[in-house]
């Protein structure tokens, strides 16, 4: 396949979602003609760009890209290793932020409730004026140390449960990343508890204070879903050999 092509199925993928996003989305390197080989990752890395030449991929796709804003402002140090090794070792670079938090079907948050089977899911959270996350009633009842647990096992991380409210949890939002400040929302819509990758000191108490369970399974792995929905729909879509490079920070 042609790297045109390529980007192509993935413009139309994620076309008209977050208008608004920091990451300069879409193809951020171009270092490739020919396509036979795709390695989807979280992050833009040094380690998962070498894995990703170790591997003899073609094109990098990734979460996490490394034009932002008005995008690179020095090529020197970290910045300038990474474009040398990607483009020595011809490996395009495709980044896609938001839209793959928020796709309704192979975004992180889909995948996240999907893997808790839960029900009447709605859109949540307004980021950028656009919804990016769910909530919705899991299919049982579960404390929250319980959730906690489950976590651990779908995305073999290890979830903080980071406020405890002492109830337990029916209802539940789900924000990928650094989704925290959804908490405010949550209380609002008088949810039980807000799934997130990552907590920050300063919500503790007032999340506590509105009775709001909080569990943070880790920026990271909340957002390894996403990526890997779409490495097995580019898959089948393709017939291009598909990779995912694991390369978890623990964060």
């Amino acid at each position: 396949m042609k790297l045109h092509e390529l980007t192509a199925f993935f413009g139309r993928l994620f076309d008209g979602l977050a208008d608004q996003d920091y990451s300069n989305n879409g193809l951020q390197v171009e270092a490739s003609t020919d396509i036979q080989t795709v390695a989807f990752a979280v992050d833009a890395c040094q380690q998962t760009i070498d894995q990703a030449v170790a591997q003899h991929a073609d094109l990098l796709f990734v979460h996490h890209g490394i034009s932002w804003g008005g995008g690179l402002k020095r090529l020197d140090g970290f910045m300038a290793r990474r474009l040398a090794a990607l483009y020595t070792h011809r490996l395009s670079l495709y980044a896609m932020h938001l839209p793959l938090d928020l796709h309704p079907e192979i975004g992180n948050n889909a995948v996240l409730a999907n893997l808790l089977d839960l029900q009447q899911r709605q859109p949540f959270f307004l980021y950028h004026g656009q919804p990016i996350g769910f909530h919705g009633l899991l299919p049982h009842p579960m404390t929250p140390a319980s959730l906690a647990r489950l976590m651990d096992a779908k995305l073999i991380t290890r979830s903080n449960l980071s406020v405890d409210a002492g109830k337990p949890i029916h209802s539940l939002g789900i924000v990928s990343g650094g989704g925290d400040d959804a908490i405010f929302e949550a209380a609002e819509r008088h949810l039980d508890a807000l799934l997130t990758g990552e907590f920050r000191h300063q919500q503790y108490h007032p999340a506590l204070e509105m009775g709001l369970s909080v569990i943070a399974s880790g920026h990271y792995a909340t957002e390894t879903t996403g990526p890997r929905a779409l490495m097995e729909l580019t898959r089948r879509e393709t017939g291009l050999t598909c990779i995912f490079i694991d390369t978890p920070t623990g964060l």
